[in-house]
């Protein structure tokens, strides 16, 4: 996956336009323009289109299973995975957990990543311990959590002959993600670290610098960035600044 290519692309989830540009508008046309501003970012490299489509969402209620999160329905899942297969672009599965054990998420997803264009991308500010609520607090995850999901994938992968899989893990603070030094790269997986900070340009490359710091050898990393949030008081970065972090995001993603 790298360094031929470079991730740029929406997330979000039909019907929930807080949680996402993806979920806004007509979704042809939301892929259409993933594909145009995925060319802005090319920069020597082929740009691929992604799709991040949120597939298990933490809710603020426990729900039936105390799960406290619910599962996107799989004909929205098959929807996205068709406009993805047609615009040749990258579908991902993005996964809030709640309560719940955060590779049963991803095990539950297991008809959708034998496909060759599916990936992972996980949101452990929504990994909530027991007695924690999300929104309330900020999640939690290690390298050795990761790890396991990473091996998941790679059995994968090297079961159904596979190209790598993306697996994504968005970062919004340093206390989301401990014990990072554990993490540990898997065969035919593409590790990719995000920076989710929210604020003016400024704020953004304090929070980058910080996340950054000592990458343990094979994680690539990502850049997120959010159309209202990220423009209130200030204004959205450009594809050049962006482009001039080091090291260089080979994801970047749109909210």
């Amino acid at each position: 996956m790298f360094p031929r290519y470079r991730l740029v692309g929406f997330c979000g989830l039909p019907g929930a336009a807080a949680l996402g540009r993806l979920g806004t508008g007509d979704p042809e046309q939301r892929a259409a323009q993933a594909e145009k501003v995925a060319h802005s970012y090319a920069a020597g490299r082929e740009p691929l289109p992604v799709l991040e489509l949120l597939a298990t969402v933490a809710n603020a209620t426990a729900g039936p299973d105390g799960a406290y999160r619910s599962r996107t329905p799989a004909a929205t899942i098959r929807r996205f995975h068709r406009l993805a297969r047609n615009r040749r672009a990258l579908l991902l599965l993005n996964i809030q957990p709640g309560r719940a054990p955060v590779l049963g998420e991803v095990k539950a997803l297991r008809d959708w990543l034998v496909h060759p264009d599916v990936g992972i991308a996980l949101d452990p500010e929504w990994e909530m311990g027991s007695g924690e609520v999300p929104g309330d607090t900020y999640g939690h995850t290690d390298g050795h959590e990761l790890t396991k999901v990473a091996r998941y994938l790679s059995g994968l992968v090297r079961e159904h002959d596979l190209p790598e899989k993306p697996l994504v893990f968005h970062q919004v603070a340093t206390s989301v993600v401990g014990d990072q030094s554990a993490l540990r790269p898997q065969p035919g997986v593409a590790l990719i670290k995000s920076a989710d900070g929210i604020g003016s340009p400024g704020l953004k490359r304090g929070t980058w610098q910080q996340l950054v710091k000592d990458l343990p050898d094979g994680l690539h990393t990502g850049f997120k960035l959010f159309y209202e949030e990220d423009a209130k008081g200030s204004r959205l970065m450009t594809p050049k600044e962006v482009l001039a972090l080091r090291p260089r995001p080979e994801y970047v993603m749109y909210e």
